[in-house]
């Protein structure tokens, strides 16, 4: 392959990536539901001929590295033809939990046979059905948590299977708004063919294609050089989940990372066994866990795509809590087993690179699920929602963590409350900063966030959090965190605590208090050693 021009890479690296930040753009404008309009539970991405990641907008962590093995199942399952749409969910089919939709689409350019990219683009959807509003539920297996849909051609030649579509709709709480984010998914895809086929007309097919494999190269060698920069060695870390809301506690994760050379092997050996609860994560969220977590490490402006996993080598037991396998339950392994991921492999490079790691954030996305009738619609229309609420960043050793914001694999955006209160029948009554929740440290770990749901109209809750029982760590000598506390409020009765996996019934007057957890602090603090 010819060698690339350095600076027409970094003009191609900003063609791809705006192709992607196009995709995303068209997703929330077109989108039916606040999950998709306000807090942009999205993501979308540009693969090459074989699947492989030329470049993805900077969405969501966690969908974005678990996305190329959607992709890979769609090519796997379909010769795909121009205008073919490929959906799926299932988490052990590519997907990573019910809730997470993916469409995959192949790019023709004129006259070629076989798709030259693909454009793929997943969305969390508040309602995939199950047992339980928003289908993040306290399960025990899959078939609780949703409709699963296995890779399936859900367009054919731009024309939807409306026989396959009624289907899906059925299993749902609010059809019309599915129907419309899915729609607004396929929009999303169809930009980002038109963007890289203008780029092949402009350019023509042979460049376009080179500087999507140099891209690649280029991102592997950049990570090659950042990890060659960590001393050889072994490290080691573990750390726990809560729970898994069917009884069992203090679920381990355990890491052991071995840098050689320009290489690291990340071994989860001694993880616990997959939970009988949904705490579980498949494989696809592992691995992408640890190649943000890389990411982060590094520190450097790196293409996210391919070449940026190719230094790594990720071992995970079969059957195990970072390698579930059918029919184990998995809504909460993309939420909170993931979370926990990042923070074992952080944990585990701190020892290596101390100068670059922060202590822990929050760790947990404090998950919100609820569902009902909204009496305030003419007929009365069935609601249901889904949201994810911030909470501290860790301290590092350049400052303070952040207060109130999404941390690692998160990176949604905030529901104003005019537009949730517009949307459901709910009032927020608090929404404030949880002041003093972070870490004690030489630099303080932020504090996290106190919100307040006051129901006006009985609801099915679900309450999916994780750093209850103990705060997010600190390092260098640093304090924890404060853990996160989730209460009732019930009208005449005194605040009733609620663990972390909770499933209820509120009545219209009752209200949810969520207090996310702080961050941990960095360095001793002044009398504890400190300066």
């Amino acid at each position: 392959m010819m060698a690339a021009d350095p600076v027409r890479l970094e003009v191609w690296r900003h063609l791809f990536q705006a192709a992607s930040e196009e995709m995303g753009e068209t997703l929330r404008r077109t989108g039916r539901s606040p999950n998709i309009k306000e807090r942009r539970d999205y993501s979308c991405a540009v693969f090459d001929a074989a699947g492989k990641t030329i470049a993805q907008a900077e969405h969501m962590p966690v969908h974005l590295g678990s996305m190329p093995a959607s992709v890979a199942q769609a090519i796997a399952d379909f010769t795909l033809e121009p205008g073919d749409v490929v959906m799926l969910n299932d988490p052990y089919k590519g997907g990573t939990h019910l809730p997470d939709v993916t469409v995959v689409q192949g790019v023709f350019p004129d006259g070629s046979a076989r798709p030259a990219f693909f454009v793929a683009n997943r969305a969390h959807h508040a309602d995939i059905g199950g047992m339980a509003p928003g289908s993040l539920p306290v399960a025990r297996e899959l078939y609780q948590e949703g409709v699963i849909i296995p890779p399936l051609r859900l367009l054919r030649r731009g024309v939807v299977n409306e026989e396959v579509m009624a289907l899906i709709l059925r299993n749902v709480r609010t059809p019309e708004e599915r129907r419309g984010d899915f729609a607004a998914q396929f929009a999303a895809n169809a930009v980002g063919e038109r963007r890289l086929l203008a780029y092949v007309r402009e350019h023509g097919l042979d460049t376009t294609s080179r500087y999507a494999a140099h891209l690649q190269d280029y991102a592997e060698r950049m990570t090659r050089a950042l990890i060659r920069e960590m001393p050889d060695g072994l490290y080691t870390f573990e750390d726990c989940l809560d729970d898994d809301g069917q009884g069992t506690e203090d679920i381990a994760i355990r890491v052991a990372i071995e840098i050689r050379g320009d290489e690291a092997v990340v071994d989860f050996a001694g993880s616990a066994p997959a939970a009988a609860g949904s705490v579980n994560a498949v494989r696809s969220i592992t691995t992408s866990a640890v190649f943000y977590a890389f990411r982060a490490a590094i520190g450097e402006d790196v293409p996210s795509n391919e070449g940026g996993f190719r230094p790594l080598t990720v071992h995970t037991p079969a059957g195990s809590i970072v390698d579930a396998r059918p029919p184990h339950a998995v809504s909460a392994g993309n939420v909170e087993a993931s979370q926990r991921i990042v923070d074992v492999v952080m944990g585990a490079l701190a020892q290596a690179v101390p100068d670059r790691i922060w202590a822990a954030g929050q760790g947990t996305m404090n998950n919100v699920t609820f569902g009902g009738v909204d009496p305030r619609t003419e007929p009365p229309r069935a609601f249901a929602y889904y949201e994810t609420i911030g909470g501290g960043a860790g301290a590092g050793p350049e400052g303070d963590g952040t207060n109130a914001v999404h941390t690692h694999m998160s990176n949604t955006m905030n529901t104003p409350v005019e537009a949730f209160e517009r949307a459901f029948p709910i009032r927020i009554e608090r929404y404030a900063v949880r002041r003093g929740s972070g870490g004690p440290g030489r630099y303080r770990g932020g504090d996290g966030i106190v919100r307040v749901y006051r129901f006006l109209a009985p609801a099915d809750l679900t309450v999916v959090s994780e750093r209850r029982r103990r705060g997010p760590y600190g390092l260098a000598g640093g304090l924890p965190g404060a853990p996160g506390a989730n209460r009732l409020l019930r009208a005449g009765e005194p605040p009733q605590p609620i663990p972390g996996k909770w499933h209820g019934r509120l009545g219209a007057g009752d209200a949810l208090e969520i207090a996310s957890p702080g961050g941990g602090g960095w360095g001793a603090p002044a009398g504890r050693g400190g300066p």
